[in-house]
């Protein structure tokens, strides 16, 4: 191809081929990167049944990626591999000739081409994706310590504590409070709010407390699920108004990185295709924005685990969720490397009567990742979904000594599953804060936790409430 002239090869021709070897009018894919004159085609009449267009048929301006083109510019197109289908030939009733318009409407549809424009630079990129690396480094998690104040009401009202600020500094204070030990298996720390302009009793603020230790700031910055018009039920997350603000903001006061969840529920009838995409695309346009200020996004679209559905029910779903997850993000744009997936595990829901194995759970949870998620995504940091203490444990180290090839960091992004025992333990009275730090250091540390987002737990060795379900039906943060 010559400089200046637009490129329409065989191989780049898409739709029905007519009988003539010709294609339709409008089913061609060119190259449209370059600046194009607009030169009059010539028709082979004998091959395409169609009279030579004149060149005073380009007097009109025709449009071309925003620049007017008139008839003294050229478009050079190879018309054996464009024109209109052929008319019946017949002695009586010629072929009638291409026209300005028909012409401005094909350019129209040729160069109407999807363009990228670089959102993120070099040094942007590499920045994000080293954060996404650090926070789910060999042997690392995260603590999701990100709950509403509406949602930690409901927990301290299981242990008889009132929901005060202060309260649930007190609470917080007590997992921030890990001595090292936690340093190696604690890679991030999700904030609430409320909680990342917080200080100690000593007062020292919490973010000082965890940056000192080398882990990450997180910060939730949706606002939570509300109803969408038109479902059964189902629910969209709000939280884009403000959001480029409210992440500026996060990035001075010491994030590095943030998560929006999204909910879905399984039934016969859902999630439906309306909640699915609106879902997807509402999380990669969170993604884009956080981006934009150099804050890694977590996209967390969870499967709530109510119902009686069964293992392959859940990962039928999940599969059609993140699919469509993975296809919004690429609509916008985001850059995979530098984000952090937090999805469910594959699990049945808690009524279904069939209980299955870890290494079934491990089975269906992988392959669901395997046929949807790109090896671009730097990691993937599983959430509990109510299950148990040890059974998210067990099968986290499941997953990842499941035999299929896995391209990414599977790791965990637990509250409950690591909390419950120390809230357990503290209820509330300040003699029991110590007591109640070891037992979220048991959790998250090399005994645990650590050990099996490396495939190497052997389960029961700290205790934790196994048989203890953590699950609540249509859980909220």
């Amino acid at each position: 191809m010559t400089s200046g002239s637009l490129d329409i090869r065989p191989n780049a021709v898409a739709g029905p081929r007519l009988h003539n070897g010709a294609y339709r009018e409008g089913t061609t894919s060119i190259r449209s990167d370059i600046e194009i004159p607009l030169q009059a085609p010539v028709l082979d009449s004998r091959r395409c049944g169609m009279k030579p267009l004149s060149t005073e048929s380009l007097r009109s301006p025709v449009d071309f990626r925003g620049r007017r083109l008139v008839g003294s510019d050229t478009v050079t197109v190879d018309t054996n591999y464009i024109c209109q289908e052929p008319a019946p030939v017949s002695s009586h009733q010629p072929t009638p000739p291409i026209n300005s318009d028909s012409l401005r409407r094909l350019c129209g549809r040729l160069l109407s081409m999807t363009h990228q424009f670089p959102a993120l630079s070099a040094a942007q990129k590499k920045d994000l994706h080293d954060t996404a690396l650090r926070i789910v480094a060999p042997g690392k998690g995260i603590l999701a310590a990100d709950e509403s104040v509406g949602s930690m009401a409901k927990r301290l009202a299981q242990v008889g504590v009132e929901n005060t600020e202060d309260n649930r500094r007190q609470y917080r204070q007590i997992l921030f409070s890990a001595d090292e030990r936690i340093n190696g298996c604690i890679g991030g720390v999700i904030f609430f709010h409320e909680t990342l302009y917080q200080h100690s009793d000593s007062g020292v603020p919490f973010v000082k407390m965890i940056r000192d230790r080398g882990i990450m700031i997180g910060v939730k910055v949706d606002k939570g699920v509300v109803p969408l018009a038109g479902t059964s039920g189902e629910t969209t997350t709000q939280g884009l108004d403000g959001l480029s603000e409210r992440c500026a903001q996060y990035k001075k006061d010491g994030a590095s990185f943030a998560k929006w969840r999204c909910v879905l529920k399984i039934s016969d009838t859902n999630p439906s295709r309306l909640a699915i995409e609106d879902n997807a695309n509402v999380l990669a346009r969170y993604c884009s924005i956080c981006q934009q200020h150099g804050i890694v996004p977590i996209i967390e679209p969870e499967l709530l685990p109510d119902g009686d559905h069964d293992l392959k029910r859940c990962q039928y779903v999940t599969e059609k969720v993140l699919a469509a997850v993975y296809k919004a993000m690429s609509d916008h744009h985001v850059y995979l490397e530098g984000t952090l997936l937090k999805p469910n595990m594959v699990t049945p829901g808690h009524a279904c009567s069939t209980k299955y194995s870890p290494e079934e759970v491990a089975m269906a949870t992988v392959t669901a990742l395997r046929r949807t998620v790109p090896p671009a995504v730097t990691g993937v940091a599983f959430l509990s979904g109510g299950q148990s203490e040890e059974e998210a444990s067990v099968n986290l180290n499941a997953i990842n000594t499941c035999p299929l090839a896995k391209p990414w960091i599977l790791s965990f992004s637990y509250g409950r599953a690591l909390q419950a025992s120390a809230l357990r333990t503290w209820r509330g009275h300040k003699e029991n804060q110590n007591a109640a730090t070891e037992q979220f250091i048991k959790r998250a540390e090399a005994g645990v936790n650590s050990l099996a987002c490396q495939g190497k737990y052997t389960g029961g060795e700290n205790g934790g409430e196994r048989g203890q379900h953590l699950y609540g039906p249509s859980h909220a943060y």
